[in-house]
């Protein structure tokens, strides 16, 4: 699909912040101004996780799904999608499917947020590829909610728009394209580029003049 070197591989994190605000892959990759991310605590809370990771029960965990053979900490990337990341863990199941399981320091609420949906995602292709097997499902464990372990289908519409997204994200990075911010302004107020994007500044005004 896209040819690539290893350096220009996109990781999950690049393309959930995409999702999230498409300037976000503009200012990292295209003006190669890095991200002040030990100031963004969802970046943070989201590393809490691995000194949490080694304290669950994990073949408690895995006894709750038809798991016949498991991989940790795995590494994969694929030139044909441009990606890259790491699983937690890489599933054989009982029906000859495979799926990832990733580990959230996080509560289950009730609903599966779409940034761990599309980072399952991602992580379900690579497998698939790699590993030249389908991939159908992936696992989510909620360290937060003692190890609730939730279960996300995979749709048709899921693959349209992963493959939407890497397409776009594509286009910014090659031809230096400066895309619309999210339509979601509220977003602003907790983004790193909020200082040198003008929804950021407008944001920021916003609230300056609401008296936040």
């Amino acid at each position: 699909m896209y040819k690539v070197n290893d350096r220009e591989l996109l990781n999950p994190s690049e393309v959930i912040e995409f999702l999230y605000c498409p300037r976000f892959i503009y200012y990292m990759r295209c003006l190669k101004i890095p991200q002040n991310e030990h100031n963004r605590f969802k970046v943070m809370k989201g590393r809490d996780i691995h000194q949490y990771k080694s304290q669950i029960n994990k073949e408690y965990v895995r006894k709750k799904i038809a798991c016949t053979k498991k991989e940790i900490d795995i590494f994969l990337h694929s030139k044909k999608l441009g990606l890259k990341g790491k699983v937690d863990e890489v599933l054989q199941l009982a029906d000859g499917t495979m799926a990832p399981l990733d580990y959230k320091f996080a509560e289950y609420k009730g609903v599966i947020y779409s940034t761990y949906r599309i980072q399952a995602l991602i992580y379900g292709a690579l497998i698939s590829e790699n590993y030249e097997k389908p991939v159908y499902t992936g696992y989510l464990c909620y360290i937060r909610s003692k190890n609730y372990l939730a279960e996300i289908k995979f749709t048709q519409r899921d693959w349209l728009i992963l493959d939407a997204a890497l397409k776009d994200m594509r286009k910014i990075i090659e031809e230096n394209y400066y895309p619309k911010a999210t339509k979601y302004k509220a977003r602003c107020v907790d983004c790193c580029y909020k200082n040198i994007c003008v929804e950021g500044l407008e944001a920021s005004k916003s609230l300056e003049i609401s008296g936040f």
